[in-house]
């Protein structure tokens, strides 16, 4: 049996459908409010949500992020840690926003003026997050629409999460204003994209802060605990993501 080739697509082909991932991303933000479940079906999709997520980081994004590494590693050449260099920005996405998480928890219940402060904090570092989010459609490993839709999907389903995560912290304000200013972030992201040129190191460096900060958001809000998971839900999704990502 013979396979063929996913049809790769220059820069210029990929803006259109890229333009309309992002887009629909944006919209994911303004409506994930409105796709609230309760009770058994919440928890059935909290843990299939978890499972695609986790799939598409463990199959796909952590093999690219080492391709990434390696990649900087020759251009880099004899220079400090080069092949390391995506793998730290990588950890740092991973540290900076887990001392987000730190910061908002720990503030959480303080006079209104601190609250405030820090409810804008946390949005504003997020809508730096969904602005990343959207700048890497416009920038993927694998130039095919395929992969922007692999991609766009598992981003999908992330930020219906970390969007309840913002919710849970923030309540009716999140969704007052705060669900905008995360479609805006994306919005723009994405048009940064659509307008820069590639970079190699920036472009690396980028996608491994991403994937570090992924992987901490994921574990943080795409995890159901243990009372609340449903192991059957995860696995299904999980196996079946993993299929589609081996198969594409």
């Amino acid at each position: 049996m013979v396979q063929v080739a996913p049809l790769q697509l220059s820069a210029a082909e990929l803006q259109a459908p890229a333009a309309l991932f992002t887009a629909l991303l944006a919209v994911v933000h303004l409506l994930s409010g409105r796709l609230r479940v309760d009770g058994e079906r919440r928890r059935r999709w909290l843990s299939a949500a978890s499972g695609v997520s986790v799939a598409y980081v463990f199959v796909l994004l952590l093999p690219e992020v080492s391709e990434a590494a390696l990649s900087v590693g020759e251009r880099q050449g004899e220079a400090l840690l080069a092949e390391q260099l995506v793998y730290l920005m990588a950890l740092v996405g991973f540290v900076v926003f887990y001392g987000v998480e730190v910061v908002v928890v720990q503030r959480r219940g303080e006079p209104t003026e601190t609250a405030t402060g820090v409810y804008r904090f946390h949005l504003a570092v997020f809508a730096l997050y969904s602005a990343v989010i959207g700048f890497l459609l416009f920038h993927q490993e694998v130039e095919t629409v395929t992969s922007l839709a692999l991609y766009a999907v598992a981003m999908g389903l992330h930020l219906v999460a970390t969007d309840a995560g913002l919710r849970r912290h923030h309540g009716a304000a999140f969704d007052r204003w705060g669900r905008w200013l995360l479609a805006g972030g994306t919005l723009v992201g994405g048009a940064m994209g659509a307008l820069a040129a590639e970079s190699g190191l920036a472009l690396s460096m980028t996608f491994g802060f991403l994937a570090g900060a992924i992987v901490l958001n994921v574990v943080k809000e795409e995890l159901p605990s243990l009372d609340q998971s449903r192991f059957v839900a995860f696995v299904s999704a999980a196996l079946a993501y993993t299929v589609v990502l081996l198969l594409t």
